[in-house]
């Protein structure tokens, strides 16, 4: 049993470092973010991504920005997911 739950939460952690992923690459495509998958996709990354865009300013670069904190919320994110299945670990 404890089993289970700790593959439901490592597959639930992972399933949104997918979706992070599919959002940095939907940004890509011009007006993918205006279909309903767009917008869904947003709703759902967009709390996260916020909380490194506050802080993690985009670089000029040329006629346009880069934006790295996506980057650096993917390896949070990735830490936060090891930080997890480790505590779970150690608690079963």
């Amino acid at each position: 049993m404890s089993f289970a739950i700790l593959n439901a939460v490592n597959t639930l952690l992972s399933f949104y470092s997918w979706l992070l992923i599919a959002r940095i690459l939907m940004s890509w495509v011009p007006d993918v973010e205006n279909s309903k998958f767009g917008q869904v996709l947003v709703s759902i990354t967009e709390p996260y991504l916020g909380l490194f865009r506050r802080f993690i300013p985009p670089l000029p670069l040329g006629g346009g920005h880069l934006d790295l904190s996506p980057i650096v919320a993917i390896f949070a994110w990735n830490f936060v997911q090891k930080g997890v299945i480790s505590v779970l670990l150690w608690l079963m």
